[in-house]
């Protein structure tokens, strides 16, 4: 990813923090996620991860009732730079599991029907508390369903469960960095559950 590009998308995804939900009980005790634990990662994802599907599932998204029940993609959330520094999960459906987790950087091609959705939280440097993120998703569509964004639809909800607003372009303007990827960025390598 390209430094204007995740300049961009810390300054977009870092507006839309303005939608988090704090957890006040979800204590952390450093200020750099990156500066966290594996050990204290695990905990609070723990603390927060009920509150995220009660957040999201609050509107009427179907992948935020269904997403929990899919292939968890990692050991953990791990922090990999992109969407503002925040901690993420991804889940894929029955569709795309199978591709998904060979973890494949050449020639990938997701079938049609993939769906990918990837929880995300972060802490509040000045409260030393967790804070809920919004539940990103990719969904493959069939051949020439999006051409412009090689057919991924890119939508997300916020933790008060109402659609966040995004633009197609912003989402692929990112994830192109991993083209021959068929435009997946893959949890962290330390991360990755093997197949």
């Amino acid at each position: 990813m390209s430094l204007k590009t995740t300049f961009v998308a810390t300054l977009i995804f870092g507006a839309i923090s303005s939608t988090t939900v704090f957890a006040a009980d979800c204590k952390v005790d450093v200020e750099d996620p990156f500066d966290l634990e594996a050990a204290g990662v695990v905990a609070l994802y723990d603390c927060l991860k009920d509150k995220m599907v009660e957040g999201y599932t609050k509107g009427d998204n179907e992948v935020a009732a269904e997403y929990r029940n899919w292939a968890v993609t990692s050991t953990r959330p791990a922090v990999a730079g992109a969407h503002s520094n925040r901690f993420l999960q991804t889940f894929a459906n029955d569709i795309a599991a199978e591709q998904y987790l060979k973890f494949e950087e050449e020639s990938v091609v997701m079938p049609a029907g993939s769906v990918l959705a990837k929880e995300s939280f972060g802490i509040n440097k000045k409260k030393g508390i967790g804070k809920l993120g919004g539940l990103f998703i990719m969904t493959k569509l069939d051949a020439g369903g999006a051409p412009e964004t090689a057919d991924w639809l890119y939508s997300a909800v916020q933790p008060n469960g109402k659609p966040m607003k995004i633009k197609q372009s912003f989402c692929h303007n990112c994830h192109v960095s991993w083209e021959a990827q068929d435009m997946l960025a893959y949890p962290l390598e330390e991360v990755r559950l093997s197949n």
